[in-house]
């Protein structure tokens, strides 16, 4: 029914090592070694038993600092995990830049803000403000992981690869797509009630998020504004300290949840308290510029 595209990324990290993986500069990889597809059967399956498996390191290595075997997973927890091994935060540590997840005090974005703050990790310096920031990646199993449906053992699959039938046989649904387009599918067989209403649901969601989305962005314009500001009127930087912490605070919450491909959907309450932290601390880092301007 499908064809397949092949990928050789994880035989190639088997290969040549992670290490040596990560540090070399993608071209060099598509120059040196033949990556067909960026993402294939190989990158799920076991390429002889066509078994759940784990091929990306970084996860496994993830997920043991916290404790977690992934070899003793169940076949749910699989349909999860190897969506999992992608759809996360990350970053690339020292000068070989491995390939790490940022997990070892928790899932949550309080817990991720922690770890880059331990170690003063930045991606870039915004440019007017001086602040150091944290670029997020697209965090879509750490905020799944807080989620409803994660604590009712509900996969990734489940959703975006429904089970279908194929004459006799019942198969994954191998075509990842949002479950909005396949509602009967992908929803109706755990909320048996009609597609406009659990469309309805969904939409109503992302709406709200959005809408908060957009009012964290203007408060952290706001901020960073007032930052601006007083470092034009020649406020030393040493006074701005905490305006830019907050001002850091409230973006990677926001981009936490921007860079997050559900709209909020994936877990709405966790969403809300994060993009409402994200104003608090904008709002806060605007008072603090100010208030350094009139000492």
């Amino acid at each position: 029914m499908y064809g397949c595209k092949s990928s050789n990324i994880p035989q190639l990290l088997q290969t040549i090592g992670a290490e040596k993986f990560y540090a070399t500069p993608v071209k060099e990889l598509m120059s040196q070694y033949t990556i067909s597809n960026s993402i294939g059967c190989a990158d799920c399956h076991d390429a002889k038993t066509m078994a759940l498996k784990i091929t990306r390191p970084a996860f496994v290595e993830a997920m043991s600092r916290r404790g977690i075997d992934v070899t003793k997973a169940t076949r749910q927890e699989m349909r999860t995990y190897v969506c999992a091994q992608c759809h996360v935060e990350y970053y690339f540590k020292g000068d070989g830049k491995y390939l790490t997840f940022p997990w070892d005090k928790g899932l949550l974005i309080d817990n991720i803000e922690a770890y880059y703050d331990e170690i003063k990790f930045k991606d870039w310096e915004h440019e007017e403000t001086g602040t150091p920031l944290v670029k997020m990646q697209h965090p879509e199993f750490e905020i799944w992981s807080s989620g409803i449906h994660a604590r009712a053992e509900v996969a990734c699959a489940d959703c975006h690869m429904p089970y279908l039938r194929q004459g006799a046989i019942k198969i994954s649904d191998h075509w990842v797509r949002t479950p909005l387009v396949n509602l009967n599918n992908a929803c109706r067989s755990c909320h048996p009630i009609n597609e406009a209403e659990l469309r309805a649901r969904v939409l109503e969601i992302q709406d709200r998020t959005f809408s908060l989305l957009t009012r964290a962005e203007k408060a952290i314009i706001a901020a960073q504004d007032a930052i601006i500001l007083a470092k034009k009127q020649g406020v030393p930087i040493e006074k701005l300290k905490e305006a830019q912490q907050l001002h850091r605070r409230a973006y990677i919450r926001w981009d936490f949840v921007s860079a997050e491909n559900s709209m909020g959907f994936h877990s709405p309450q966790e969403t809300v308290r994060v993009l409402g932290d994200a104003i608090d601390f904008a709002r806060q880092s605007e008072l603090a510029a100010y208030k350094a301007m009139t000492k």
